[in-house]
Parts: structure tokens; sequence; C-alpha cells
């Protein structure tokens, strides 16, 4: 960590890719002067407690207790309760594990008394030992549904019990959702936006849709910063090369940057994909993007917070 870092830092984080990036940046920016804004459009109700999937993998990622075998849950797990759920005749389609379940009985225990999900994920954090900001991008639940082929599927029941495989025609966001205070706050002050390599249509544009968000991009921070979620032609994680076959759009780093658009001042791309970004307005830097270990993590945060920091010099 460097103590005389004084850059507020911003995070746009879903999923898995974000959760890592997330973390890396945790190592090296003073927790004063890190924010990450988590998407819960993929947030839902099961077996009658609310579950916010990537709050949670961006929580248990930065809390060091995360499940790296399964890329989500926590580590050391075990399945009794939902196991025998399942034998009583409930569904079982999303595995919650015994240590998961604390996290969504005290979260759902807290909302029913009326607190906001911000400060459940605050006290959450704090009981996790996590310093720098974790923040949901609303307190407002604000669902994204799956139009397919054949139906309108909430987000977790296409990606989970469907495993992503129904054909993506649309994904609908809902268009009166509101970011909280602490968000509005986070992004005054950010001197730097880091896009993570989430998926960019069910972890990104959930986020920037929420009213103000994108516009606040458009004109606040020094810099806004993307990293591809998509390595030599596919995603390193996820359905984000499927859902970019289907909306025929080339399965590249350049089309995400190309999706992006003006909202980027800059784009980060993985060294498989150099040479394919000729003409691209915003500026580049190609390095190695793969976050395999810990330090990866860190090495990735570091290089994409120098270019950041120097584009917004």
């Amino acid at each position: 960590m460097n103590d005389e870092f004084d850059l507020n830092v911003v995070c746009l984080a879903g999923g898995v890719g974000g959760a890592k990036l997330a973390d890396g940046l945790a190592c090296i920016v003073p927790p004063e002067n890190l924010t990450v804004i988590v998407n819960t459009g993929d947030d839902f109700e099961h077996l009658g407690l609310t579950i916010c999937p990537d709050l949670d993998t961006v929580m248990y990622t930065l809390a060091g207790a995360a499940n790296t075998e399964t890329g989500w849950g926590r580590a050391g797990e075990s399945w009794r309760t939902i196991e025998e759920a399942a034998r009583l005749g409930g569904p079982d389609w999303f595995r919650l594990g015994d240590l998961d379940l604390a996290t969504h009985l005290v979260r759902t225990h807290l909302l029913r008394g009326g607190e906001k999900l911000t400060a459940v994920t605050r006290r959450l954090s704090h009981h996790f030992n996590i310093h720098p900001a974790i923040l949901p991008m609303s307190d407002q639940p604000a669902p994204t549904i799956i139009q397919t082929d054949d139906d309108l599927l909430p987000f977790q029941t296409w990606f989970v019990k469907e495993r992503w495989q129904p054909t993506v025609q649309k994904v609908i966001l809902p268009d009166d959702v509101r970011a909280t205070p602490a968000v509005m706050k986070a992004l005054e002050r950010a001197d730097l936006v880091l896009i993570a390599p989430s998926n960019p249509f069910v972890s990104i544009d959930p986020i920037l849709n929420v009213y103000p968000i994108r516009a606040m991009l458009m004109d606040l921070p020094q810099a806004v910063v993307a990293v591809s979620p998509i390595i030599g032609g596919q995603a390193v994680k996820g359905p984000a090369a499927k859902m970019m076959e289907e909306r025929d759009m080339p399965v590249t780093a350049r089309a995400v940057a190309d999706y992006y658009g003006d909202l980027i001042d800059g784009f980060v791309y993985d060294e498989q994909d150099a040479g394919t970004m000729d003409g691209l307005d915003a500026a580049q830097l190609c390095i190695d993007t793969w976050m395999r270990s810990q330090q990866d993590r860190i090495r990735l945060a570091q290089e994409t917070l120098a270019f950041a920091t120097r584009l917004g010099s």
C-alpha cells in the first residue's frame, strides 16, 4: 500500500473478475481512498432470503474468504442445510452453503428491521474486517431481466438454473432506479474510475443504468478506464462471449472498447489482442491481464492505476 497515495479511486465491479480487480486495488490503495460500487441487478429472494451474489463475491474476495474452487460462495463450505432443504422438497438449484447462509440470514434480518442495503453491507464488511467501502449501486431493488427466445427470465433463473444457455434477445433493466447518496458522494470525489473486467451487459450496464451514474462518469472523474473481460476471443469466465455472439458483435476486446464508447478515456487489454486497437479514440494499455494469482491481481491493479493516473494528470 502506498501511504502517500492521495487520489480517490472508484471501481465498478460485478462477478469474479470485478472482485479480483477490486481485491488487487485493495492491496495497493489506502482504504479511505477506495470505493467499490457493485452490481445488484442479480439480487433476488430465494427461500425467503435476500441474496446479493455480486456484493457477496466482492465481500468474500476482499476478506480472503472466497471459495476459489467454485468461484462463488465461501471457502471451507459445507452443504448440509441446502441438501436437507432439497430432501424436504425445497428448491436446490441455487446452491447456498452453510457459511454463506449466515450472511443471507443476517442481511435479511437487518433489511426486514428497516436498514438499507448500503448500511447492511457496511455492517457485514466490518465483521469481515474489510476496510475499503463496498457500496451497492442502489438501495432500491433493480432486477435484471433476460428476454430469451421464449420467455422473460429473472437473471438468476437464466444464469444459474438454466446455466445461461437460453439465447439472450435482450437484457431488460429497470428505468426508475436511483443511486444512493453514498454512491453519488463517492463519484463526486472520485479522481479515477476503473471499470473492472466484468460482463459489460449484465454486470456493468446495470450500474451505469442507475440514475445518475453514467452522467456523473461522463462529467466528473479525471479519467475513466475499462479493463477488457475478453482475452483472445474468449471470456475469462461466464457468458460475456456468448452474449456478444448473440448480439452479432465480434467476440473481441476491441468490441468491448467500442461498446463503452466515449464513456471511457482509456482501455486496458491483454497482450493476446495486441495490434487490434487501431483507430480507437481512447488511450490504450496492452499488458498481461490474466489474474490467476494474488500477485497477478496486484500487478494488474498497479499497472491499470498507473495508466489511469497518467491519463488524469
